[in-house]
């Protein structure tokens, strides 16, 4: 079974940069996509980003220019920086890989940082 362990939320001020760490118990090269989604209350769950076995990165609209994420395939991590917050940034941010599985896909999803973006 494939976890995955968030890390790094925090509280932080408008305007401040925070780094959220993923760690797969399985080599994230092997995955076909991982990435960041978040949910705040009373919100559908929203994309931050993603990033493809080639390293083809996609971001939602809301976090273009300031978030990025990387990842590191020898440690088996998967990092979020987040750079110029704004309150509308708080949320759980939740760490997702996709595998292929004959048919079909398979996702998994670990339970989540809480980042929480204050004035």
């Amino acid at each position: 079974q494939v976890q995955l362990v968030e890390s790094g939320g925090d509280l932080v001020q408008v305007g401040g940069s925070l780094r959220l760490s993923c760690a797969v118990s399985k080599n994230i090269f092997s995955f076909n996509t991982i990435g960041w989604y978040r949910q705040a209350p009373g919100k559908q769950r929203e994309l931050v980003a993603t990033l493809t076995s080639g390293g083809v990165a996609t971001y939602g609209d809301a976090v273009k220019g300031r978030f990025t994420i990387s990842r590191d395939i020898v440690e088996s991590m998967l990092y979020l920086q987040m750079t110029v917050l704004k309150l509308e940034d708080s949320g759980l941010y939740v760490c997702t890989a996709r595998e292929y599985a004959n048919p079909g896909w398979r996702d998994y999803w670990g339970q989540g940082t809480q980042v929480n973006v204050s004035s």
